[in-house]
């Protein structure tokens, strides 16, 4: 299973890079990792992290302005692409075709070959104009997943609220997490 992890430039580099690590662990996933240069940046900024320290954690990592990669062709197989985290400016670009980048232009063929998109789209608010980009995509066929916790599964740390929804693209993924935490109503006790 070959999926594609763009990193975006938004807040969240944490998201992408956990998702990554996570993928690594499931042997018949292939990843396949482009990096923006504001991606680049934010990493540095949040994580200390460099491109190198990302392209790591893929099996293969392409340069954002290599747009003839094998992944801007609807050709070269793919499962799915996750833009983790997506800045509004990369959602819009999406959404409207403007493939000036190799993430775009990933996303774009995604989205044209009937594959799986899935946005996890990190910006609050939103105004209304990011509401009706979100409303097209979905339209397109993308899932918009803005990394929202959940609170049920009793968090103790920032990377328990992380992983959380890092999960959760993995379950859209239809790779599972082990361990992950699932909502149980039912009292401890029972």
């Amino acid at each position: 299973m070959k999926i594609v992890v763009g990193i975006s430039g938004a807040s969240g580099t944490v998201y992408g890079v956990r998702l990554l690590e996570k993928l690594s662990l499931q042997p018949q996933v292939e990843t396949h990792l482009i990096l923006s240069r504001s991606g680049e940046k934010t990493a540095y900024l949040e994580m200390g992290l460099l491109a190198a320290d990302l392209k790591k954690l893929a099996h293969y990592a392409y340069s954002n302005e290599e747009i003839g990669a094998r992944l801007a062709s609807g050709s070269y197989s793919t499962h799915a692409m996750v833009v983790a985290p997506c800045s509004i400016h990369t959602m819009s670009a999406i959404a409207h075709g403007i493939s000036s980048n190799l993430l775009v232009r990933a996303a774009d063929v995604i989205l044209k070959e009937k594959r799986k998109l899935i946005l996890m789209v990190r910006e609050t608010p939103f105004h209304l104009g990011h509401l009706r980009t979100m409303t097209a995509l979905a339209e397109m066929g993308a899932i918009v997943a803005p990394p929202i916790p959940g609170f049920y599964h009793h968090p103790k740390t920032v990377g328990d609220i992380v992983d959380h929804s890092v999960d959760r693209i993995l379950d859209l993924l239809g790779t599972p997490a082990l361990g992950a935490q699932r909502w149980d109503p039912a009292p401890a006790n029972t």
